[in-house]
């Protein structure tokens, strides 16, 4: 894990390196200032000599500025690689989960990578910032500190090595203890984050169904659960502070107390007495950083682990040696097809799908709820792979394809509609990013978009809201088919993609297919007969095998489920989903 993260660092490698130099820097200026006090002390002032005291104060005055210098350029280039830090880490992670195929993506739930890509980055970039400063300053001066002690008295030296050990087991069993009270509190991080997008991108519907008490009431029993793992966690790390104050002040009485006799015995002087003083405070101000060190690597060891679990997973689907690069046609093939969501289990949603599509026809896919449709064109487009058997397009199994090129060509409008923010333009060339304004007028044209984006003021340069909100559902979905035909594919896959199209629309669609495309497969998924009747031939569907293949007027007679489904549409208005 620490070797993943650590290769995020990159060009930010010479700022790295040079924080802990000038943290090295400001430590050793600081920690000879006692020193240089105690030689005013005792060579000037109890001397008498004011030349001794000028000259050591002036001293003093320059080591004084050149620790502010060090220290300036610490904290300047700390910032620097911390945040350089993060940023590779964060953009290293978008960039690894857009290679996710949906399986990998299945493993982790929206909000958790949301999480792992704010918070947890968040918690690596202020333990980052720690470490390569303050985990630096704090050991290096308790080293010094403690050293210059023995130089000025071995004897009360040995008062500090007994109270670290002390502190040590402290510390030891604080910290084994806190960090695994924060690695529950990141998956709270995670309900919480869930809480929130569901009901953000769900608002209209909460205040359709008047639920705004039930949310209000879900989300603060998250954040009440957040609040009391934190709370536990923080306890933990709470008892830092206590343990060190009580060891420190220990040693501050005993030194004191034994000092005290040196002093009267002659064998240290008052200087050094007092610089010893000022290296106790600073092994102070050591452990208590110390102690905030410990505790930030505590939070982020969790984070650690959960940011490279991200980074380290390994795409399920990938690009074989020597990948094909053309698509010769739309023909289909399914060869015996199994498919399991989790591979291994046998719990298959697809069972033995053999079935031959000939380039250019127009396939309608009927079928309940839960029968395997979607997974069905699922794996035509390599969104999958499947367990068994193989899939074929235009005569190759999809795994031989480069992964870029099928999917162009095996283009798919979704059963979830989603538009982006930006202009219908910008919509439209995600399907051609290189495609001119005569292009995509002609795709909306196809798709029977035109009609409405010319009664809109800015036509085709009006501005779409985030998930196409101001736009109705029956528009959204006229602009994802118009965005799937920019990329003149082969095979055009529609999952119940004119659900929320009127009828007539609907009728105008598919002319405008027969008519300008006949030689691209079109494969219709849809509910409605009305919406397939026309297709050369009809897949029906039942709990993910194949009930029936054939064109429609033979599955009138040969298939019961289309029929009892087609009389009860023409005659009643019904579907698969409607008890009898």
């Amino acid at each position: 894990m620490l070797k993943t993260l650590l290769g995020e660092i990159r060009e930010y490698k010479k700022v790295t390196l040079m924080t802990p130099l000038f943290t090295a820097l400001e430590v050793v200026m600081e920690v000879l200032i006692p020193y240089v006090t105690a030689w005013i002390i005792d060579r000037g002032i109890n001397a008498g000599n004011m030349k001794a005291v000028i000259l050591y104060g002036g001293l003093m005055v320059i080591m004084a500025f050149l620790s502010l210098y060090f220290g300036t350029q610490a904290g300047k280039n700390a910032a620097m690689a911390a945040t350089g830090f993060s940023k590779n880490v964060r953009d290293d992670m978008f960039k690894k989960i857009q290679t996710y195929s949906f399986s990998n993506i299945d493993k982790y739930s929206t909000a958790g990578l949301v999480t792992r890509m704010t918070t947890d980055v968040t918690n690596l970039q202020n333990a980052f910032q720690m470490i390569i400063r303050i985990a630096v300053r704090p050991p290096l001066m308790l080293i010094i500190s403690v050293f210059m002690c023995f130089v000025i008295s071995p004897d009360l030296s040995t008062i500090f090595l007994v109270a670290v050990g002390i502190l040590a087991v402290f510390l030891s069993f604080i910290t084994m203890n806190a960090m695994k009270a924060f690695s529950q509190v990141f998956s709270k991080y995670d309900d919480l984050n869930a809480s929130v997008q569901e009901n953000v991108s769900a608002i209209r519907v909460v205040k359709a169904f008047v639920r705004e008490d039930y949310e209000n009431e879900k989300f603060t029993k998250a954040a009440g659960n957040l609040k009391g793992m934190f709370v536990k966690a923080e306890s933990l790390v709470a008892l830092n502070n206590p343990a060190m104050m009580l060891v420190v002040y220990g040693c501050i009485i005993a030194l004191s107390w034994f000092g005290a006799q040196h002093v009267v015995s002659g064998s240290i002087t008052t200087g050094n007495l007092t610089s010893m003083f000022s290296y106790v405070m600073s092994i102070l101000m050591s452990l208590m950083m110390l102690s905030m060190v410990f505790v930030m690597i505590t939070m982020s060891s969790a984070a650690v682990k959960r940011v490279s679990e991200v980074l380290n997973e390994e795409p399920d689907l990938k690009n074989p040696e020597n990948p094909i690069e053309e698509v010769k046609d739309g023909s289909i093939d399914f060869d015996h097809v199994s498919f399991a969501y989790k591979s291994g289990t046998g719990d298959y949603v697809l069972n033995d799908i053999d079935l031959h599509i000939h380039s250019g026809e127009t396939i309608g896919i009927l079928g309940p709820t839960g029968s395997g449709k979607s997974t069905f064109v699922s794996l035509i487009s390599r969104l999958y792979d499947v367990s068994e058997g193989s899939v074929k397009v235009g005569g190759v199994d999809v795994r031989d394809y480069d992964m870029e090129a099928l999917r162009d060509q095996v283009s798919v409008v979704l059963q979830k509609n989603v538009l982006f923010s930006g202009t219908i333009l910008d919509n439209l060339r995600w399907g051609n990013e290189n495609a001119t304004d005569e292009e995509c007028i002609e795709a909306c044209k196809l798709a029977c978009a035109d009609e409405f984006i010319e009664q809109m003021p800015d036509k085709y340069n009006t501005h779409i809201e985030q998930g196409g909100t101001n736009v109705s559902g029956g528009q959204r979905q006229r602009l994802c088919i118009a965005r799937a035909l920019m990329k003149k594919p082969k095979v055009l896959v529609l999952d119940d993609s004119t659900s929320a199209v009127d009828t007539a629309t609907d009728a105008k669609i598919r002319k405008a297919f027969r008519e300008k495309i006949p030689g691209t497969t079109k494969l219709i998924i849809s509910q409605r007969i009305s919406s397939i009747e026309d297709a050369d031939r009809i897949i029906v569907m039942y709990r993910g095998t194949i009930s029936g293949f054939d064109t429609p007027q033979r599955l009138l007679e040969t298939n019961e489920i289309y029929k009892q489904v087609y009389e009860t549409q023409v005659n009643g208005g019904g579907d698969f989903d409607k008890p009898e």
